[in-house]
């Protein structure tokens, strides 16, 4: 016979403010980010990975419309989010950010969400910057939507750089000193406020305060910007100076 055994809750685990992220299945960096990152105060972090094409192309961006929710749906089923994010730059200025919330909505209609390109707009307010520098691994078709989106928003592409590559192993693949030089070549001679490094491949959170050093104005990264997002919508007021400048915000 199997005896019945009592039990008492931890409710630490209750008390925590929970962050849904969908990542793409493609993606090498995100998740790593921020796992260095998350838990903390009272705010903790979840994942689940949504099926795409590791080429990045429009067409491949489109095609995960349809798989938001149902990726959603993974993350703790039956659990409250207070949180969700879309893990992807891209994917968000293509299909638009109020296309993406419409899907989260539709399983936690409660929750506050974001996306990489939702934060960095609010980075770029939060600083008041209107003058970006915008750096890419994208190609010219995936490049003319972000910097379509920026332009909508009210603010200036003031400097653009991109890498031209579409296969993201490669871009994950892509090292500091590659991007803290493309940074330094597209801002030199030219009046910029902040600079925006796009994709959620790209692995560079730890790298902002240094390149902040270097050229003396803020740095945000779509994995750096979305996870301040998630911590200020999640009421975790703290400040992390290791992170830079918007960390201090």
């Amino acid at each position: 016979m199997i005896k019945n055994l009592n039990f008492t809750i931890d409710q630490s685990l209750n008390a925590q403010k929970k962050i849904g992220l969908i990542v793409l299945a493609s993606d090498y960096t995100i998740d790593q980010e921020y796992r260095n990152l998350f838990p903390i105060a009272n705010l903790d972090y979840y994942q689940a990975r949504i099926e795409n094409s590791p080429i990045i192309t429009p067409e491949t961006l489109s095609a995960m419309k349809s798989k938001i929710n149902s990726t959603l749906k993974l993350i703790l089923p039956g659990d409250k989010l207070d949180i969700v994010g879309y893990g992807c730059t891209s994917a968000t200025v293509v299909l638009g950010e109020d296309e993406i919330f419409s899907s989260i909505k539709s399983v936690h209609p409660d929750a506050k969400c974001t996306t990489p390109i939702t934060a960095a707009l609010k980075a770029f307010e939060t600083l008041k910057a209107k003058n970006i520098a915008v750096i890419t691994p994208y190609t010219e078709d995936v490049n003319n939507y972000i910097s379509k989106y920026i332009i909508k928003f009210g603010y200036n592409w003031s400097a653009f750089g991109s890498f031209n590559e579409k296969r993201d192993p490669v871009v994950a693949s892509i090292d500091s000193k590659s991007i803290i030089s493309g940074v330094k070549e597209i801002i030199k001679g030219r009046k910029i406020d902040m600079v925006f490094i796009s994709c959620t491949s790209i692995r560079f959170m730890d790298f902002v305060p240094h390149l902040e050093k270097l050229i003396g104005i803020p740095v945000t990264t779509s994995n750096h910007a979305m996870a301040w997002h998630c911590m200020r919508l999640g009421e975790v007021t703290n400040t992390l100076p290791n992170l830079g400048e918007l960390f201090l915000k």
